[in-house]
């Protein structure tokens, strides 16, 4: 059995998780002096009241290598063969320990640095999902995969910078650039790095450049997966822009998978943030 193991960056929930089988190995967070396992032992819900509640931001740790290890020594004893997949090497410890617990087990696991975050990488899994049922070996899939990985596009409109910059994920002259004229930031994945590229007035903008970076993208590949995420406590914001975005998505709305961010990336996000993940129904003139 080909099995895919992911980390909760992916924000892919129990449910989903059990509906393709695969398994999502959680981030820590902490408030101060209480940890909590991402999805695990706190809920989204649960962390965003305590998120808007308290005064410092919490702190997000990387799933260890022990943790990967048993899972890895599960899949040995099982004759079983895994891809990982785990969350940008850039933003995140979690890759290296995949790769020092996996060093032993060369001959069963593949890890893999999808060079993406949240919704990015939950499209990763979702074709990882497709290949496993198209019978691709792991060979054949962790090829596959890292070359889609360099073809997601990932472009998210947030609230606030705030959270990014305290988390130290982006720079103090970026986020003070975006919270100017309370400027809603645009921001993208490249290179495996959190980059704003944009600032919008209000929400409506923000949509518009969001919807302009699609098409000047590619547009959306409706036969690759894709998804919308949303953070905070309401999807109300996620509904709004797809019901704005209609034109890019005429005839598959009902079809658009919509995933609520969790502890792990939610820490950096903050409430009020949209994003979407798509792969290009066409080349992209310019490389991500």
């Amino acid at each position: 059995m080909l099995r895919i193991i992911i980390d909760s960056a992916s924000d892919i929930s129990r449910q989903q998780a059990e509906a393709w089988d695969i398994t999502v190995l959680p981030l820590t967070v902490r408030f101060g002096e209480e940890e909590y396992l991402d999805g695990v032992t706190i809920t989204p819900s649960e962390f965003y009241d305590r998120l808007i509640e308290t005064d410092t931001l919490p702190k997000t740790s990387q799933v260890p290598p022990a943790q990967y290890g048993a899972v890895f020594a599960e899949v040995k004893a099982q004759g079983d063969e895994a891809v990982v997949l785990c969350l940008s090497s850039e933003l995140s410890g979690s890759f290296q320990s995949a790769c020092i617990a996996a060093a032993e087990y060369e001959d069963c696991v593949t890890v893999i640095d999808s060079r993406e975050v949240c919704c990015g990488l939950w499209v990763l899994a979702a074709l990882a999902v497709r290949l496993r049922a198209q019978g691709k070996t792991r060979g054949e899939m962790a090829q596959e995969l890292r070359r889609q990985a360099e073809r997601v596009q990932v472009i998210a409109l947030f609230d606030t910078l705030e959270y990014l910059k305290l988390g130290g994920r982006i720079s103090t002259a970026a986020a003070l650039a975006g919270g100017i004229l309370s400027l809603k930031p645009v921001l993208t994945i490249r290179d495996g790095k959190v980059l704003a590229i944009g600032r919008a007035r209000g929400s409506r903008n923000g949509n518009n450049m969001l919807m302009e970076y699609v098409r000047e993208h590619g547009g959306i590949d409706f036969a690759m997966p894709l998804c919308v995420a949303w953070s905070g406590n309401s999807d109300e914001l996620a509904r709004k822009y797809i019901e704005d975005s209609r034109s890019l998505y005429e005839g598959y709305e009902e079809e658009i998978p919509m995933i609520r961010v969790g502890s792990t990336i939610g820490t950096y996000a903050g409430p009020g943030a949209v994003a979407l993940a798509f792969f290009p129904a066409a080349e992209p003139a310019k490389e991500k």
